[in-house]
């Protein structure tokens, strides 16, 4: 379809991720995924893992018609339309009722978000999730990532370089800082998965 959108990095890291994900995730469940963007890993992980329903969202008004076009050219049972969510807004999704209790998720998936928005999206991304999580549920979160005593990749000081002068407000995040606002909302880190291209998957559970 000519108006489906498509990211290189997105499918540069799809496999990888669907990898880790059917290594971490159960046989079954619901997953509420923040900032699907062009759609292409709700697509694909709905395909691979079809005992999963998957929700996309975007806070992004202008990504959803691409968005909603790219779940329709899946026609998957299992692949819902998607609804607009800002993390920062009150109540989740950010338009129509709230998530009810039996809409509550089993896990939620973040890739890419927090480095390219504002440091108070960390907190609220926690608060929702641990409002919005099954007991026993996951946090899963993908991108890069800057931690104390291990060696930054040269291309993560420079991606970062990139993003402060295109917003100060943007830039890669301290695992340590992250888990901290995880801590903070009653989430724990609870597993490390690195990744390729410097990046990290992180997988936070209920305290």
């Amino acid at each position: 379809m000519s108006d489906l959108l498509y990211s290189p990095a997105a499918d540069r890291n799809k496999q990888p991720i669907l990898d880790a994900l059917t290594r971490i995730l159960g046989e079954h469940g619901t997953v509420l995924e923040i900032a699907s963007g062009t759609g292409q890993h709700a697509a694909l992980f709905a395909a691979a893992m079809s005992q999963w329903i998957w929700q996309p969202t975007d806070a992004d008004a202008r990504m959803l018609p691409a968005l909603a076009s790219r779940v329709a050219e899946a026609a998957l049972p299992n692949l819902r339309p998607p609804l607009p969510l800002d993390v920062m807004a009150p109540q989740w999704p950010s338009q129509g009722p709230a998530f009810t209790q039996e809409e509550k998720f089993d896990a939620i998936y973040c890739a890419n978000m927090l480095h390219i928005a504002p440091w108070a999206t960390c907190a609220a991304l926690m608060q929702g999730a641990a409002r919005h999580l099954l007991p026993g549920g996951l946090l899963i979160t993908y991108g890069p990532y800057f931690e104390d005593e291990v060696p930054t990749a040269p291309s993560n000081l420079a991606f970062d370089e990139d993003l402060r002068a295109r917003n100060p407000a943007w830039g890669i995040r301290r695992l340590e800082d992250v888990a901290a606002e995880a801590h903070r909302s009653g989430l724990a880190l609870r597993e490390r998965h690195a990744m390729p291209a410097n990046n990290l998957l992180l997988v936070f559970g209920l305290q």
